[in-house]
């Protein structure tokens, strides 16, 4: 009996999956961090519905922003500078809390990813 009340509450809690509030972050000030390699950048940009100017290491860069769903954005660089820039990112929101998202990214049509956090600011 208490194998199967096991199997009963496996299935029951596997299926759940938290709710996103991607809605929530698609405008604002936000404060990133991503990790590659060890080591963490750290990143503040504000988003409208179509732009985002992001504060990197003394630079600034804006992204023009074409939204599939509340929860998945292209990012095009407006003015890139080298070929790397010219390629658009995808991002997407897989976790909502009350004050941060964590979110995968990758040039688009690539497979390699990276994730970060990003927390909203005040």
């Amino acid at each position: 009996m208490r194998i199967l009340i096991l199997i009963l509450l496996f299935f029951a809690t596997s299926c759940y999956e938290s709710p996103r509030n991607c809605k929530d972050y698609k405008t604002g000030k936000f404060y990133s961090e991503v990790k590659i390699d060890n080591e963490i950048y750290r990143s503040r940009f504000e988003r409208t519905a179509s732009l985002q100017v992001e504060k990197y290491d003394g630079k600034i860069d804006s992204s023009s922003l074409r939204w599939i769903n509340d929860c998945e954005v292209i990012f095009k660089t407006i003015h890139p500078k080298n070929m790397a820039e010219q390629k658009d990112v995808h991002l997407k929101i897989l976790v909502t809390t009350d004050s941060s998202y964590t979110f995968e990214y990758s040039y688009v049509g690539e497979t390699k990813k990276q994730l970060g956090v990003a927390y909203k600011m005040n």
